[in-house]
């Protein structure tokens, strides 16, 4: 393979991405920053074969300031292009098998108490369309749990607010149905409302508008985010996930089991659930001092 089919080759993956695995607009924008830094190298080097030797003075030229998990997930991005370039059927050997991550110690989630979260949500401001919209959203995101690109692709047939349920689209395009309570669909509801005054005629079927009338983004959704823990003086470093987080971390405290949340996350595996589980030690504790009889 040369330099220049390679490039090419880097077109047909991220079209790969985008329609055979399906993956978030968010995940192919971060496998596109990285195989295109990746890409660049090699086009430095042209007459260089695509080996796996290049591959490693590649990690060597980028490894110094980066925090191991961005490494690592650099790593994963190459392993992931050439497992297709292979499956495709470009390579007869995947040079990057061989290749291994970083080990990188385990982080555990950043998520509000339930006081934090009330707070954040009970200053929300409610006097403009854009701070019911707004609201709406946390609203939802703290009730299901769901992802808040989730949240953002939503139209307006996926929200139930009779029933108090929403159709989700999560990762690989798998759907799962997700109750919600009863302030967010107050809250969904005045949302509705206003944006029905906003776009006449059904001009845009997304759920949640932004000024001109498209959909909301993901980068504006952070924004706002940010600009509203500032407000209500919460200085922990959340990002959009914090609130997903969250959910999961009350929900366990509250005595739902593991099943239960992995779905409602929509994990496929429970062991990425699992990384929950060391923040109800306290919890797990106070059922211990009740229940055992030498407490």
């Amino acid at each position: 393979m040369t330099a220049d089919s390679f490039k090419a080759l880097t077109q047909e993956f991220y079209q790969y991405l985008e329609v055979e695995r399906n993956v978030s607009p968010n995940t192919i924008r971060a496998y596109k920053g990285d195989i295109d830094r990746f890409s660049a190298f090699v086009m430095q080097h042209p007459d260089a074969p695509i080996d796996q030797q290049l591959i490693r003075e590649y990690i060597v030229s980028i490894f110094k300031g980066l925090k191991k998990t961005s490494l690592s997930r650099k790593i994963s991005a190459i392993k992931v292009f050439f497992k297709f370039a292979k499956k495709k059927g470009y390579l007869e050997e995947n040079p990057a098998q061989v290749i291994k991550n970083p080990r990188t110690g385990k982080h555990l989630p950043k998520f509000y108490t339930v006081d934090e979260m009330f707070h954040f949500l009970d200053t929300l401001p409610h006097d403009t369309w854009t701070d019911k919209r707004n609201r709406a959203i946390f609203e939802l995101i703290y009730s299901t749990g769901m992802r808040a690109q989730e949240a953002l692709d939503l139209d307006l047939d996926h929200v139930h607010l009779d029933g108090l349920w929403v159709l989700v689209k999560g990762k690989g395009g798998k759907e799962r149905v997700l109750p919600f309570g009863e302030k967010a669909r107050d809250a969904l509801a005045r949302c509705r409302e206003e944006r029905e005054r906003r776009v006449k005629g059904g001009a845009h079927n997304a759920f949640f508008i932004n000024g001109r009338g498209g959909r909301l983004s993901y980068r504006g959704l952070l924004k706002i985010m940010k600009k509203h823990q500032l407000n209500a003086r919460l200085f922990k470093n959340l990002a959009l996930h914090g609130i997903r987080h969250s959910f999961a971390t009350h929900m366990l405290n509250g005595g739902a089991d593991l099943r239960s949340i992995q779905e409602l996350l929509g994990h496929s595996k429970l062991s990425t659930t699992q990384k929950y589980t060391h923040i109800s030690i306290d919890k797990i504790m106070e059922i211990y001092d009740k229940a055992h009889p030498r407490g």
